[in-house]
């Protein structure tokens, strides 16, 4: 059954997001509230075009050049111009999927009625995300303000027939893409230009989808450190209760209780109750403080960006009474939140490789060397762990934040810019290295169960243990691991092994919730 989405411009959800920009059977269209509002707060664009005020962006030209007044006759060239000048992104293009969030977001921006467009060019918008045809938008060019110009001038020149897209997994001009779905090219009038390329959707299209990445991978990672702390004959008292609430960050209580879940009923736990082991190592104690963090830096991010694809990040605004300039294109907040994002997720891939290289380590584990029998004959799981950490050390250069850096444009009347788009660029490109450590870590703490003499860890390790192992066999000998690493890698990801452990448990989430 086709499923259907009424977009109204106040109550999209990051879910929903990723859900039109995964699955092209959904189907999006405008409400009929949301086309009244549009209609009439264009009747006012058209109020003051015949009136001959100076309206910026409207009648006048953009950035630097805001002073130069256009005639009547030349305002939808004055459009197409805009469209043709500004598309210059560089780059390899953005994931399809993205560019689908990206059109579902401006188009879902344009539809709160505060922007002055007819009503017919957010159908357009979304006449492209309903027939598959996906323009391409080179990566590269977004300063984060006035917006993600230069993206977003790629996605328009696709509705006026020109520029590139895929179509039926086909890269191809605009106009043929057009053609074959049975599209018409769009002619834009008065302001429609500025408003199809002022906004932040590029960067909060990349931001849903790191959001919805982000949080399998949380799951993902406590599991995979609860079946290391069994591994390696940890302690479960540092995920005491009583002990978080004494420091009630809500990401640490969280954390710990999910462990202490996972780790019930545990023949592992109970075999190594009384030994004369004082106290773990960090990377082990500490999972709830450092998770939790994470959890709690993920929420932050989520709150941030939830706001933003409900929000108006146009220029000039239509308020109840007037045309306003302003700056709601500055991506600032969300280019904070990615920044953040990516310290928090580049912190979980770090600590996760530290487990791992615990667990191939005799010395510290008492398990065989690299976690295979005639080691020496075998290399096992060594150099799975070099990769675990070259990638935690790229993570670490990837968390420069954006954010800090700004360089003026446009005669230095855009002074200052977010980098918002770059940070979110970066934020996903870390949680799909933190996606690989996992894995290994994941691939490494299992093999490390190989070695406990028959005793089963808990309830939900043990669950974990023969997911992985549907996948992916012991470890017997050296073999090509690719498949191994790759199989790992879906099940970290995709948010399946983290649903169906949560029904097995019985266990509520209080802060992970999109």
């Amino acid at each position: 059954m086709t499923q259907a989405l009424d977009l109204d411009g106040q109550s999209l959800d990051i879910a929903s997001v990723h859900r039109v920009a995964t699955d092209p059977s959904v189907r999006v269209r405008l409400s009929e509230g949301a086309r009244e509002s549009c209609a009439r707060s264009r009747l006012r664009v058209e109020a003051y075009l015949a009136s001959g005020e100076p309206v910026y962006g409207v009648n006048t030209g953009f950035g630097d050049l805001a002073r130069v007044c256009i005639p009547q006759k030349d305002l939808e060239q004055l459009q197409l111009n805009l469209i043709l000048s500004h598309a210059v992104g560089a780059g390899e293009p953005l994931p399809e999927d993205v560019v689908r969030g990206v059109l579902l977001l401006r188009a879902n921006t344009l539809a709160r009625g505060a922007s002055g467009v007819r009503p017919e060019l957010i159908d357009s918008l979304l006449a492209l995300l309903n027939a598959g045809v996906v323009p391409v938008i080179p990566a590269k060019g977004s300063l984060g303000a006035s917006g993600d110009l230069a993206p977003l001038a790629h996605m328009s020149l696709v509705l006026v027939g020109q520029g590139e897209a895929t179509y039926r997994g086909r890269r191809m001009p605009g106009a043929e893409a057009l053609e074959a779905a049975g599209l018409e090219p769009v002619k834009l009038a008065a302001k429609e230009g500025l408003s199809l390329i002022n906004g932040t959707p590029v960067m909060t299209s990349i931001a849903c989808m790191a959001l919805v990445e982000a949080l399998a991978l949380q799951k993902s990672a406590a599991i995979a450190a609860t079946l290391s702390t069994e591994a390696l004959h940890g302690s479960d008292t540092s995920f005491d209760a009583e002990i978080q609430q004494l420091r009630p960050h809500p990401g640490q209580a969280e954390i710990a209780a999910y462990v202490r879940a996972l780790m019930r009923a545990s023949e592992i736990r109970q075999s190594h109750i009384g030994c004369d082991k004082v106290q773990d190592s960090y990377s082990i104690r500490c999972i709830p403080q450092v998770h939790g963090a994470v959890l709690d830096a993920w929420e932050y991010a989520r709150r941030v960006v939830a706001i933003e694809i409900n929000s108006v990040t146009d220029n000039p605004i239509l308020t109840s009474d007037k045309v306003v300039p302003g700056g709601n294109f500055h991506g600032e907040p969300v280019g904070f939140a990615m920044d953040l994002l990516a310290i928090a997720m580049s912190e979980l891939g770090a600590i996760s490789e530290r487990r791992t290289f615990r667990l191939l380590t005799t010395s510290l584990s008492h398990l065989p060397p690299f976690l295979v029998r005639e080691s020496g004959l075998n290399s096992g799981l060594m150099i799975a762990q070099y990769t675990a950490a070259a990638l935690a050390s790229e993570n670490k250069v990837l968390c420069h934040p954006a954010t800090v850096d700004s360089i003026p444009t446009s005669a230095d009347q855009e002074d200052h810019v977010s980098m918002a788009t770059t940070a979110a660029r970066k934020a996903h490109q870390v949680i799909r290295h933190t996606a690989t450590i996992l894995a290994i870590e994941m691939l490494t703490a299992c093999q490390g169960l190989e070695f406990q003499d028959g005793m089963k860890p808990g309830t939900g390790s043990l669950l974990a243990y023969r997911r992985l192992r549907e996948r992916v066999p012991a470890l017997e000998g050296d073999r090509d691991m690719r498949g191994d690493l790759a199989a790992a890698e879906r099940l970290v990801l995709d948010g399946a092994l983290g649903v169906e452990m949560d029904r097995c448990l019985g266990f509520d989430w209080q802060v992970l919730r999109l």
